[in-house]
């Protein structure tokens, strides 16, 4: 019995001990690196930041004057003679010409403009908390791979034991060819596994590298799953968080805002704009010698509205439309949050009660049962096969064991994207990640 139980019993044991280990990541501390260099690398971001920092450009323009015009010219000269002292009235002129918006709209368009570059910037925030969510999900992904294939690397060393006892058994006489045939086809299924978990190690260490910017794939921060810490699940408090701070519900209210100043907007362009001009004329000295007086002009201009209803009537109304078109994506989004919370928060808590019941029930029960039928298959009181299932069942149990853990790791950060707290915790890398770069 010993010769077969232990080993299996030791290697689950040191496998359950790289679980737990204290250096095994909690929490998002051991991401503050990769989080850094996806805030500087990936070129999600980086497009997001781009369109953040265009957006702020665009706020000055917005409430700045047109361009004043120069005028420069002769007036009143006589046609036949083109004398510019013969008539009294001939000058040479010079003018400036200004356009002044009716009061009001400036103000109004640095508002619009305002809020455009504030949804910009929760977008920015947005993109960040979504590439953070895949990074985190890669990182559980491949630790999850990892961990399996340390445990079916385990299972294949034992599995390659049992053949050698149940070889020397048959070569004795004691046993019989059937059972070294389950005990290679378990092995080379085992292999199998092996090379199953590799792939899907591989693609995880890809998207990993796809989330932080780099052509090649990426080892996730630690060596192994840890257990979470305390975590509070209150799915009214989640939401209420998730709708006071969740960058893609604030974008929208400011798409509202701007939405709202637009129809303002729309409505003030039925007002009138000023051209003010002035002007000021040199008189050459008459042909009698008499000396002329120079003159100046002052203007104002304004436009007349007769095409308002027109031009002014669609534009109050696709404001109006794009306001109700956030208004319903808000409502929108709220519902399809608290659901998505609400599944997340059942996961969670299903994943660490099954947890529980593999740690505390199944795990030792199954151990015992190798151990029973080990003693048992010695002494030839049951087949072969038992002993095989019962010592494949401990591995099934710590591979749905650790599938849960990372399950459970998963759930919350799908929790924390659902809330914006993924760009919240990188608020202080990206200040870094920034600073680093000379980005702005």
């Amino acid at each position: 019995m010993n010769a077969i139980a232990r080993p299996w019993r030791h290697a689950l044991a040191a496998a359950l001990l790289g679980l737990s280990s204290p250096g095994a990541h909690a929490g998002g501390e051991p991401f503050a690196e990769l989080i850094a260099e996806a805030l500087r690398n990936n070129p999600e971001i980086r497009v997001a930041r781009s369109e953040r920092q265009a957006a702020l450009a665009r706020i000055g323009p917005a409430g700045a004057l047109d361009d004043p015009m120069l005028e420069l010219g002769v007036l009143n000269v006589p046609a036949q003679s083109r004398s510019l002292s013969q008539e009294d009235m001939t000058m040479k002129m010079i003018g400036l010409a200004q356009r002044f918006p009716s009061p009001g709209k400036r103000g109004l368009r640095v508002q619009v403009a305002s809020r455009e570059a504030e949804a910009a910037a929760y977008g920015y925030r947005e993109t960040v908390n979504r590439v953070l969510r895949e990074l985190k999900l890669a990182s559980y992904d491949a630790l999850l791979a990892a961990e399996s294939g340390r445990l079916a690397a385990s299972s294949r060393d034992t599995l390659e034991r049992l053949l050698r006892v149940v070889e020397s058994r048959y070569a004795v006489g004691q046993g019989n060819q059937a059972d070294v045939l389950k005990a290679q086809t378990q092995l080379t299924k085992m292999r199998d596994e092996l090379l199953r978990l590799a792939r899907e190690r591989a693609t995880a260490r890809s998207e990993l590298g796809r989330a932080l910017g780099r052509p090649e794939p990426v080892d996730p921060p630690g060596t192994g799953l840890s257990a979470p810490g305390q975590v509070a699940l209150d799915p009214r408090r989640l939401e209420q968080e998730a709708f006071r701070q969740r960058p893609q519900l604030l974008a929208l209210r400011s798409l509202i805002a701007k939405s709202e100043r637009a129809v303002e907007l729309a409505r003030k362009e039925a007002s009138p704009d000023f051209d003010v001009r002035f002007s000021y004329g040199q008189r050459n000295t008459a042909p009698t010698g008499m000396k002329r007086e120079d003159m100046i002009s002052l203007t104002v201009a304004f436009n007349l509205p007769l095409w308002g209803e027109s031009k002014n009537e669609p534009r109050i109304a696709e404001a109006h439309a794009s306001r109700d078109q956030a208004l319903a994506a808000v409502s929108a989004q709220q519902q399809e949050i608290a659901m998505r919370l609400h599944h997340q928060v059942a996961a969670t808590e299903q994943g660490l009660a099954s947890l529980r019941l593999y740690e505390r029930d199944i795990l030792p029960q199954a151990r015992l049962t190798v151990e029973a039928a080990a003693s048992a298959y010695r002494v030839g009181r049951v087949d072969f096969m038992t002993l095989l299932d019962a010592q494949m069942s401990v591995f099934g149990f710590e591979i749905a064991r650790v599938a849960a853990l990372s399950g459970v790791h998963k759930a919350l950060a799908e929790i924390d994207f659902l809330t914006g707290r993924l760009a919240l915790e990188a608020s202080g890398a990206e200040d870094a990640a920034l600073d680093s770069t000379g980005a702005r």
